[in-house]
């Protein structure tokens, strides 16, 4: 059976597998995108944000810690959203949707943030122009996305510790069965052009990009820290609706 989507979270089994996997201490989410993210994002104190693809709102219980004015979490899995509302205990907002049929309100958000959500949409153009819809004039979309080295080649996607990658069919487009956790989990590659021009045509002004260079003080030892300046393992964008 192949998951699309959030679909997958809320497979128990493999739910409970992933928070595990996603919140132990040498996550690379913690070490690699968790700062690059944040130094994009810059000072939110006072905005009101929407994040697409909250999952748990681990982001979004650091954001009101922030200060931002107003956080609400859209996500498609319910497992997510229970564990969402439950972690923001009414400080913030969830609500569950997928990212295709969430109506976004105009011109309402100061920032929209997705992490490691968009390469799990198909049409993701159509959902970059509903962002830019939604964001008040000024407003930016940040997110992350998995690098795009590793989704060419499910040979590069593969789980525990690497000491080579295989990149192939770089500049082929499209869907991804990834063997992940145990189930078969569809993604969407994309080339760092096809993001940068999809951005362009929703009518974002791409303000920069980062590639979550790896950052010695962030990790306990040397030998992880090399491990990890290997290879690329996210790519984010900061944009914005001018």
């Amino acid at each position: 059976m192949e998951y699309k989507g959030s679909s997958v979270y809320d497979n128990k089994e493999f739910y409970d597998h992933y928070m595990v996997r996603r919140h132990r201490n040498e996550s690379p989410n913690k070490l690699i995108e968790n700062p690059a993210l944040f130094d994009l994002l810059g000072d939110i104190g006072g905005l009101s944000i929407l994040d697409l693809g909250c999952g748990d709102a681990s982001l979004g219980e650091e954001l009101l810690m922030r200060n931002c004015s107003s956080y609400l979490g859209i996500d498609g899995s319910k497992n997510m959203c229970e564990r969402a509302a439950d972690k923001l205990e009414g400080s913030g907002r969830v609500q569950h949707s997928s990212l295709e049929e969430y109506e976004y309100p105009p011109n309402t958000f100061d920032r929209v943030i997705s992490q490691l959500v968009l390469h799990y949409i198909e049409e993701v153009e159509q959902v970059m122009e509903k962002v830019y819809h939604t964001l008040k004039p000024g407003g930016e979309f940040v997110f992350s996305v998995q690098h795009p080295v590793l989704t060419a080649s499910v040979e590069s996607m593969q789980g525990g510790k690497r000491s080579n990658w295989i990149v192939d069919n770089y500049f082929s487009s499209g869907k991804r069965n990834e063997p992940w956790i145990g189930e078969d989990v569809v993604k969407y590659h994309r080339t760092i052009e096809d993001y940068f021009l999809s951005l362009q045509r929703a009518g974002f002004e791409i303000q920069t990009l980062r590639e979550g260079t790896p950052r010695r003080e962030n990790f306990e030892t040397k030998e992880e820290y090399e491990r990890r300046k290997r290879i690329p393992l996210f790519l984010l964008f900061s944009c914005k609706k001018p």
